[in-house]
């Protein structure tokens, strides 16, 4: 590509002269992991083969140590403490997390974090956050010191924990977490995981080491979990890392940038005195530029001022379709969780509905058996051109809150199938991500995993009506009471659920200041800028 920064973020756009990250880098290789059974199966393999004087290093929402990775093993605890053996430095940064009866995981997280410990592994339990913000990057780094070709990193949406490890049929985890009865006793979940070789792994490397080095005290602020991690002896200090190794050389066609949120906070981040918002510039320069197709796969889209960005793009594009892939119902059952995310969702896909009309196309994910699958993918791909998987969801908490990590990549390598360039734009569809929405695709409608069914996934306008066609017939089906053979596809057009007067006036202020909280500085929410 000529010039990568018409989709790529500037140094300069990033908005944060104190990192020491790159732009980006060029020369990776990214594949897409599709599934948490597939990403576990990976990690294990790659994690084994690390051996004396290796790194590993790690951050998590939730991690739950007996999580088996693969059917029968190893679980979470046994693979890292294992490689502690073999004399591999593994460091993990966890987030200390609120308490269970929240729906949240604080115990889970310090039993990891107990067990890594007891293995001889370190892990801090990180609660540099703002208050009711979280950690919520989710990636692993593996260094070799010998043979730096070998390095790679998983960064996405997949936590260590329970309920991931689940496959393209869909029948769950056997290893469930607690969700909304309509997920049934073994949820089905759908999400996806970016594997990259190449220099972009130093510069995740980078990320990590920001975090751990940073002096700040990892229960700054909270002296209640300062007594607790001390009566714990919970780590408290982090240890020097052992010395950045090289980054590895390029193998690949593929330009990966790096986007994070960091939230202002009192005291700062080193790495990041202002906070970062390079997620939310990122998605925004990338949407801008969208002609005909923004494909989203999200467990949230809540937010009214992401929908903003959406509706601009939509309104100034007359041919663009914006398709979304949400979760039919939130992950908890009870008024409040509902409710207050009900609120959010109707606010932003109207927004998008209103601007958009009938080039607006909202489903939600079923499995054979008709049970709705969880869809915690973060997925996005602009007209098979730019493409990111990542932690962040569209939301407001994601862009400007709660730590993130996102990786956008930009393929080098032009898509030869037709249309070759959809968009108009003289960019060309590129094959990174014209692949990655067609693998989402085909598992979504059943078509053949080996592409030979795409003929009329490929140009926007017929992928679109593909998708319609597809879940009309399947809504149809249960209309019917089920009868004759199940149509193919797991797709159903999603109702977005509009609240009552009286429950809009509880939920809307408790979804604005809990569920979708803003960690700009004021003068940033009064500007409307990121």
């Amino acid at each position: 590509m000529d010039d990568p920064e018409r989709w790529l973020l500037t140094a300069e756009e990033r908005g944060n002269p104190a990192t020491s990250l790159p732009a980006y880098t060029e020369g990776n290789l990214a594949a897409p992991l599709v599934h948490g059974a597939t990403y576990f199966d990976r990690l294990v393999e790659c994690v084994q083969a690390l051996d004396e004087g290796d790194h590993l290093f790690f951050t998590d929402w939730r991690g739950d140590p007996d999580e088996q990775l693969r059917p029968g093993g190893p679980t979470v605890a046994q693979l890292f403490t294992e490689a502690v053996r073999r004399g591999v430095c593994v460091r993990g940064l966890v987030w200390r997390s609120h308490m269970d009866r929240l729906s949240f995981s604080k115990e889970e997280n310090r039993a990891l974090d107990t067990e890594i410990e007891h293995g001889g592994g370190e892990v801090v339990l990180d609660q540099r956050v703002r208050r009711g913000g979280s950690h919520h990057q989710k990636f692993v780094v593996l260094r070799h010191d010998q043979d730096p070709t070998r390095d790679v990193a998983f960064v996405g949406g997949i936590d260590l924990c329970h309920s991931r490890r689940d496959d393209a049929t869909h029948a769950g985890d056997p290893q469930r977490q607690p969700m909304a009865a309509a997920y049934g006793p073994r949820p089905p979940w759908h999400d996806v995981q970016l594997m990259i070789r190449g220099p972009a792994v130093g510069v995740l490397d980078t990320v990590f080491r920001e975090r751990w080095e940073d002096p700040t005290s990892p229960d700054v602020d909270h002296p209640i979990a300062w007594v607790h991690d001390k009566l714990r002896h919970a780590r408290l200090e982090a240890d020097p890392l052992p010395p950045q190794l090289p980054p590895p050389p390029p193998c690949g066609p593929h330009l990966v940038q790096n986007l994070r949120t960091y939230p202002a906070i009192r005291p700062p981040y080193d790495f990041a005195p202002g906070g970062e918002r390079s997620i939310a510039r990122g998605y925004s320069k990338a949407i801008e530029r969208a002609r005909r197709l923004v494909y989203l796969e999200d467990q949230y889209m809540w937010s009214a001022d992401v929908a903003r960005l959406f509706a601009r793009a939509l309104t100034d594009n007359p041919r663009l379709h914006l398709v979304v892939v949400v979760p039919r119902v939130p992950d908890q059952d009870g008024a409040v969780a509902k409710r207050s995310q009900y609120v959010g969702r109707w606010e932003a896909l109207e927004a998008c509905r209103r601007a958009g009309r009938d080039r607006v196309h909202v489903f939600d994910v079923e499995n054979h058996q008709g049970t709705p699958v969880y869809v915690h993918a973060k997925v996005c791909v602009v007209d098979d051109v730019w493409a990111s998987v990542g932690s962040d969801n569209f939301n407001r908490r994601s862009w400007t809150h709660d730590s993130e990590l996102s990786s956008a990549v930009l393929d080098t390598a032009r898509d030869p199938r037709g249309p070759r360039d959809p968009a108009g734009t003289g960019d060309g569809a590129r094959v990174f991500a014209r692949d990655l929405r067609l693998e989402l695709a085909r598992e979504h409608l059943d078509r053949a995993p080996d592409g030979s069914e795409d003929a009329d996934l490929i140009d926007p306008d017929a992928f679109v009506a593909a998708l319609e066609a597809s879940a009309a017939a399947l809504d149809a089906w249960h209309a019917g009471g089920r009868r004759g053979p199940r149509p193919p596809g797991r797709l159903r057009p999603h109702r977005t659920e509009r609240l009552s007067l009286p429950a809009r006036l509880w939920a809307t202020p408790f979804y604005r200041l809990v569920d979708d909280p803003d960690g700009r500085p004021w003068r940033m929410r009064v500007q409307h800028r990121f």
